[in-house]
């Protein structure tokens, strides 16, 4: 008999511990947010996103919970400045370059064309160099709290000429984006036209284009580029889009001291490790295009990048002209860069 109660006892107490642990749970995800991304849910970086989520949940001891959701379900991928700022959305991961019709300063840190040879670099100057100051000053009155930045890498150029100096840029007929990135090829002799990415295959296949500006390594490889544009450049030197991790400001404003911390720290993780997983992916396919005795892979000298840089940075100037956070931009990546030894 006393067995019998004892195991109803005991029943009791367990029934009783775990609905207060469910309760526990349930009270700890004190924060639910819908963060959307710029990529699309196929990406190859879309799991490392996911991730970075994930583990926010568990940094913050459950409770944060981000549902992180893909271009365009909730608003369109230009949209979600307003989105954020209104509540509408919780947060985004996104290109600034997106919203460069509010302010060209956007365009400068979403893709400041030649200044960067590396993501690092471009992380050291966001969190060393007055990079996210400038931003925040950017975007707070949009009423956004501006985390920390990522990137997917410094894109790879294809050619199907040999291009080994920014002398052999002239006469050269690439696809270029419009807007700041024609504007510096231009400026180093080359003959930029703009073509959607659909027509790049196409266009290198019939020798309408000599180059283009496109993406990274391993992108251009999968979808067969080597075929007509045997001598790519790598690493990259010219476009690495940003991607910025941003929040609602009144969101961020209320969280405790502990849980701001604890977003700050997980984007600095993540910008390190987007970054490393997609290097390993475009290794990987470099190891293989070096093994093809028809493709020359290019690596330009500190002495030539440093060259296009400075060109760029001529760029640079005319856009700094164009609104007072432009300005700001221009002037903070100078000093940086001037500071790192990273300017003829």
């Amino acid at each position: 008999m006393t067995f019998k109660i004892d195991r109803k006892f005991n029943a009791l107490a367990a029934a009783v511990i775990m609905t207060a642990g469910m309760a526990t749970v349930a009270e700890a995800a004190k924060y639910e947010w819908t963060i959307q991304t710029s990529a699309q849910a196929g990406d190859n970086f879309f799991p490392i996103e996911q991730a970075w989520a994930d583990r926010v949940g568990v940094m913050s001891n459950g409770e944060i919970s981000i549902n992180l959701v893909p271009v365009n379900s909730v608003v369109q991928y230009n949209e979600t400045l307003e989105a954020v700022g209104a509540g509408i959305l919780q947060g985004h991961l996104t290109d600034p370059s997106y919203f460069s019709g509010k302010d060209p300063a956007f365009a400068m840190l979403g893709n400041l064309v030649g200044a960067w040879s590396h993501p690092s670099q471009m992380i050291k100057f966001m969190e060393y160099g007055g990079g996210n100051e400038v931003y925040n000053k950017l975007v707070n009155p949009y009423g956004l709290q501006f985390i920390g930045a990522a990137s997917t890498g410094v894109e790879a150029f294809v050619s199907s000429k040999p291009i080994r100096s920014v002398a052999d840029f002239k006469g050269i007929k690439m696809r270029a984006p419009e807007g700041m990135v024609q504007e510096v090829f231009a400026a180093v002799g080359a003959s930029p036209v703009n073509l959607p990415g659909s027509e790049v295959y196409t266009s290198l296949d019939k020798g309408v284009i000599d180059a283009a500006d496109y993406t990274v390594f391993s992108t251009n490889h999968a979808q067969g580029l080597h075929k007509f544009a045997k001598y790519p450049l790598y690493p990259g030197f010219h476009s690495m889009p940003t991607l910025a991790i941003s929040l609602n400001k009144t969101i961020w404003d209320s969280l405790p001291a502990n849980l701001q911390e604890v977003m700050t720290v997980s984007v600095r993780d993540f910008s390190r490790d987007i970054v490393q997983q997609l290097e390993m992916m475009d290794n990987i396919v470099v190891v293989e295009a070096r093994a093809d005795k028809s493709i020359e892979i290019i690596n330009w000298s500190d002495e030539e990048r440093n060259k296009f840089r400075a060109i760029a940075q001529g760029q640079w100037s005319k856009w700094a002209e164009r609104s007072d956070m432009a300005g700001e931009v221009y002037a903070a990546v100078s000093v940086y860069l001037e500071s790192q030894g990273l300017l003829d």
